[in-house]
C-alpha cells in the first residue's frame, strides 16, 4: 500500500476549492469504534489524529544482519489513495444505492456540520447494534481513519473509483457479491522490477545538495530513487528525509541537517523527531515487527536526545507519521467518540496509562498501545479479513468423495486449514492437491523458492509464490482478478510476510480453500510479520500436525533440535560429521577442504551440489571470507564481469526476502546472465553490485526453505551470539544426504538449542484474527 502523503484535513463541502484538495490522512482512535464500512463523513468533522504514510524504507539485502535472529527485509506493496474530485464533476457510479450528488446544491457549512453529526450518531447506533455480532478487522480505527480505510480497500478492489468517496453520502458494503461486470478483487500486483532511472537534471540537483550538506555523492542515485524527482527540494525543506535512504544513520542525517540549516537546526525540531519515529519503525520492520509499543518508541527518542519524547510522539501522530493501535481493548462508551476526536493525538498518548490503570483495577493484563506504519497496518487488516472470509466459507460436500485423511476432513469443514510438519511431511499436502484434481477441482501448489519446486519434482507442477502473484507462473486470473483455482496449497508458509500473504489471500476467489503448510521450527520470514505462527497461535482454523518424521540420522538430529535437545546420533554412513576447529582461519580452511575434496570423494556429491551455511556476511568466517576462499580454490579468476567470472556460483536477490541460487553463464551489454535452477535470468548491469553475491556460502536466513544434497554448516567462535534454536534447526535441515558441522563455538551450540527459542516479533495479526473468529478447539 503506497503511503498517503502528508497534508491538511480537507475543507468542508461548502469550502472545497475547484482543484482537488490534499489527500486525507487517517487516524487511529483508541477510545471508541465506528463501523469501518461507513462512507466518508462530512469533511468538516474533526479528525482524531492524522496519519500520513512514511517514506518506504529501502530494501536491505536479506541476511545482512543474520547474526540476529528474526532480521528481515521489507517488500514493497502497492496501492493508491483515494483523491477528491473538483466540484461539479461527476464522481462516477455510486454503489449500493448511493445518490447522485453531482447536480444538487452544495449545503451550507452549518448544514454540513449537522449532517455530519447525524451520520456520526447513526454510525454509533449501528455499531452498538452490532456489538453482539462478529467484530470486523479494522474497527479499532474510527472517524476519518475508518472511512479512509474503507475507501482505500474499495479503490484497491475496483469496487469504486478514487473520486467516489467525497460526494456520495450513502454507505457501500465492503465486499459486494462477485460480479462479472464489476470486478471486486484487488488489482493484480505488479512484479518487482529494477529501480527507475532518474533524469540527469534530477541527479545533478541531488548531487549538489548532498555536497552542500557534506553527504557522500555516492548516495545520489539512492536519494533520487527514494525521494523522487523533487528530491533536492525535499532535502532542502527537510534535511532529515535523508534518513529514509537505506543505510543512513541518524547521526549522519543530523550532520547533514546542521550543514544545511545552521542555527535553525536543533534536537527538538519537529522534522527531526518525525523522521526519527519513522526510522525507528522502519528498523523494527527489518527485524520483523509490524508495530512497536509506544513506550519502546518513546525510549528510543530519548536515547536520540529528543528534549520531550512525549510531545514529539504526539506531534508525529498528529502529522500522520505513524498510526496508533490498541487492539483487544473493550469498546468505550459511544459518547467518548467526539471527545477523542477533539483530543487528537493527545488521546492516543494518554491511552497507554489509562488502559494500564484500568487493567490493574480489573485484574486483567493491560493492553499496550502500539505504533505502526500504515503499510503494515493495512496489510495485517486486509490479511485478517481475507483469512476470516475463507474460514467462514463453511462446509463443502465435494470433499466428502475424497479419501478420508486428516486434511480432507478438515477441508470439508473449513476453507482455511493449517498443516505442520518437516520435509517428509510435504508429501501430505501434495497428495491432497492430487486428490483435489481427481475430484475435478483446480489445485495449485505454491512454494517459497525455485529450489522447492525442484525438490517436489515435475509431477507436482508447483509454482513459486512470487511467480503466482506476478502471473508468470500458475493458472492465471479470472476476469474479476481472482486466481483461477479452487484449492491453494502453500508450502513453506513460515516464509510468508504480511504483505505477501495479504496479496495472496485477497486474490483467492470466494468459495476456494487455502492450506498453509510448513515447519514451525524454521526461521521466520525475511519480511515483517510472522503470519504462520500467528495463525497457529490464534487457533481459528483446523490444525493438522503430521506424524511423518524426517528419515535418517539428519532427520533424527533435527527432530531433537526442534524440542531443544542436541543429541548424538548414530551415523554409520557418515551422514553427519562434526569437524572441530580452534579459530576462524582453521574454519575457513576446513570448509574449503570439505567442499572441494572430502564430500565429493566420500559421497559423490559435487561442489556445485554442496552448500555452505554460516551465521553472517561479515567476520573472518562470514560469507564474504568463505566465498573468496572457495572461489580461489574452485573457480579462480579476475572477476572481469563486475567481480564475477563465468562458472561462479551466485546468490541473486530479485526482491527483498527472496534468494535465487544460480551460476554465471556469461555477461554482455544487457547485463549478467545467470542460470538459476534451470531458469535463465538476466541481471541489468546497474543492479549487479546490489543484487548479486557469490553463492558458495549463504546465511541461514538466505537458505531457509531450500535444501541441497550436502550442507556444510560453519560455526566459528565469533558466531556464538548469532545462534538460536531456529537458526540451528534451519541450517542443519539444509542437507539432504550429508551434513558436516565445522564446530568452533564449544558449549554455545547446545546452550542455543536448549534455551534460545526465538526472537519475538510484535505483530497484530493474532489479535485481529481472534477478534474476527472464535478459536477452534
Amino acid at each position: 500500500m503506497t503511503a498517503p502523503s502528508e497534508g491538511t484535513p480537507p475543507p468542508s463541502a461548502a469550502e472545497r476549492p475547484a482543484e482537488p484538495p490534499a489527500e486525507d490522512r487517517t487516524t487511529a482512535d483508541t477510545a471508541a469504534d465506528v463501523a469501518p464500512d461507513a462512507e466518508q463523513a462530512s469533511a468538516s468533522a474533526e479528525p482524531d489524529a492524522e496519519s500520513a504514510g512514511p517514506d518506504e524504507p529501502g530494501a536491505e539485502e536479506p541476511g545482512a544482519n543474520d547474526a540476529t535472529l528474526g532480521d528481515g527485509s521489507k517488500a514493497a506493496s502497492e496501492g493508491e489513495e483515494a483523491e477528491s474530485t473538483p466540484e461539479g464533476e461527476e464522481t462516477g457510479p455510486a454503489t449500493s444505492g448511493a445518490a447522485d450528488s453531482g447536480q444538487t446544491a452544495q449545503p451550507s457549512e452549518a448544514e454540513a456540520e449537522l449532517s455530519a453529526q447525524r451520520e456520526l450518531r447513526a454510525r454509533i447506533e449501528q455499531r452498538k447494534a452490532e456489538k453482539e455480532g462478529p467484530i470486523e478487522s479494522g474497527t479499532k480505527l474510527s472517524g476519518t481513519a475508518a472511512d479512509l480505510l474503507a475507501a482505500v480497500r474499495a479503490v484497491e478492489s475496483g469496487e469504486k473509483s478514487g473520486t467516489a468517496f467525497f460526494d456520495s453520502p450513502a454507505p457501500a458494503p465492503r465486499r459486494p457479491a462477485p460480479s462479472a461486470a464489476e470486478p471486486v478483487r484487488p488489482r493484480v500486483p505488479e512484479p518487482a522490477g529494477p529501480p527507475r532511472t532518474s533524469a540527469p537534471e534530477t541527479l545533478s540537483a541531488v548531487r549538489s545538495v548532498l555536497v552542500e550538506g557534506g553527504a557522500p555523492e555516492a548516495l545520489t542515485v539512492q536519494v533520487a530513487e527514494t525521494l523522487g524527482d523533487l528530491a533536492a527540494d525535499t532535502l532542502r525543506e527537510d534535511p532529515w528525509r535523508l534518513l529514509s535512504v537505506p543505510g543512513v544513520l541518524p547521526e549522519q542525517a543530523d550532520g547533514f541537517a546542521r550543514a544545511l540549516l545552521g542555527t535553525e537546526c536543533g534536537p527538538g525540531d519537529e522534522r527531526r523527531t518525525a523522521a526519527l519515529v519513522r526510522w525507528q519503525l522502519e528498523r523494527a520492520a527489518v527485524r520483523g515487527h509490524t508495530a512497536l509499543e509506544l513506550s519502546a518508541v518513546r525510549g528510543a527518542l530519548a536515547e536520540r536526545s529528543v528534549p520531550d519524547p512525549d510531545e514529539a510522539l504526539q506531534q508525529a501522530i498528529a502529522e500522520g507519521a505513524v498510526l496508533v493501535f490498541q487492539d483487544g481493548v473493550d469498546e468505550s462508551p459511544p459518547a467518548a467518540e467526539n471527545e477523542q476526536g477533539e483530543e487528537g493525538a493527545e488521546g492516543a498518548e494518554g491511552a497507554e496509562g489509562a488502559e494500564g490503570a484500568e487493567g490493574a483495577e480489573s485484574g486483567r493484563p493491560a493492553v499496550p498501545v502500539l505504533l505502526g506504519l500504515d503499510r503494515y497496518a493495512l496489510a495485517e487488516e486486509s490479511l485478517a479479513d481475507g483469512l476470516a472470509r475463507l474460514a467462514k466459507s463453511g462446509a463443502d460436500a465435494t470433499w466428502e468423495a475424497a479419501e478420508r485423511t486428516g486434511l480432507t476432513r478438515a477441508l470439508a469443514a473449513s476453507g482455511l486449514v493449517a498443516h505442520t510438519g518437516g520435509e517428509a511431511a510435504r508429501a501430505e499436502p501434495v497428495a491432497l492437491a492430487e486428490a483435489a484434481a481427481a475430484l475435478g477441482l483446480r489445485a495449485v501448489i505454491a512454494v517459497h523458492s525455485a529450489n522447492g519446486v525442484r525438490r517436489l519434482g515435475p509431477s507436482a507442477a508447483a509454482v513459486t509464490v512470487a511467480g503466482l502473484l506476478s502471473g508468470s507462473e500458475g493458472p492465471g486470473r479470472e476476469a474479476d482478478g481472482a486466481f483461477a483455482l479452487d484449492l491453494l496449497v502453500v508450502l513453506d508458509a513460515p516464509q510468508l510476510d504480511v504483505e505477501t500473504a495479504a496479496m495472496l489471500v485477497e486474490s483467492l476467489p470466494d468459495g476456494s480453500r487455502l492450506v498453509l503448510s510448513g515447519d514451525p521450527g524454521v526461521l521466520y520470514s525475511a519480511g515483517a510479520g510472522r503470519v504462520f505462527a500467528d495463525v497457529l497461535a490464534a487457533g481459528v482454523c483446523p490444525q493438522i500436525a503430521s506424524r511423518t518424521p524426517d528419515p535418517g540420522p539428519i532427520g533424527e538430529l533435527v527432530s531433537g533440535i526442534g524440542i531443544g535437545e542436541l543429541n548424538q546420533v548414530e551415523a554409520p554412513g557418515k551422514e553427519v560429521v562434526i569437524v572441530p576447529v580452534r579459530d576462524a582461519g582453521e574454519a575457513v580452511h576446513r570448509t574449503v577442504q570439505l567442499v572441494a575434496d572430502s564430500v565429493p570423494r566420500a559421497f559423490g556429491v559435487s561442489p556445485e551440489q554442496t552448500q555452505v551455511i554460516t551465521v553472517g556476511h561479515g567476520g573472518s568466517a562470514g560469507t564474504r571470507a568463505l566465498n573468496a576462499a572457495v572461489k580461489q580454490r574452485l573457480n579462480p579468476g579476475p572477476g572481469r564481469f563486475g567481480g564475477f567470472d563465468v562458472g561462479d556460483r551466485v546468490a541473486y536477490t530479485p526482491a527483498p526476502g527472496r534468494t535465487l541460487s544460480g551460476a554465471v553463464v556469461f555477461a554482455d551489454a544487457d547485463g549478467l546472465h545467470l542460470d538459476c535452477e534451470g531458469t535463465p535470468v538476466v541481471v541489468p548491469q546497474e543492479r549487479v553490485e546490489s543484487a548479486v553475491r557469490h553463492g558458495w556460502a549463504l546465511t541461514a536466513h538466505q537458505a531457509v526453505g531450500m535444501r541441497w544434497p550436502a550442507a556444510v554448516v560453519v560455526l566459528p567462535g565469533d558466531a556464538a551470539q548469532g545462534l538460536s534454536r531456529p537458526w540451528v534447526y534451519t541450517a542443519f535441515s539444509c542437507g539432504e544426504r550429508h551434513l558436516s558441522v565445522v564446530h568452533g563455538v564449544d558449549q554455545a551450540l547446545p546452550r542455543a538449542v536448549a534455551g534460545i527459542t526465538s526472537q519475538e516479533r510484535t505483530t497484530r495479526l493474532r489479535t485481529l484474527l481472534e477478534g474476527l473468529l472464535a478459536p477452534t478447539p
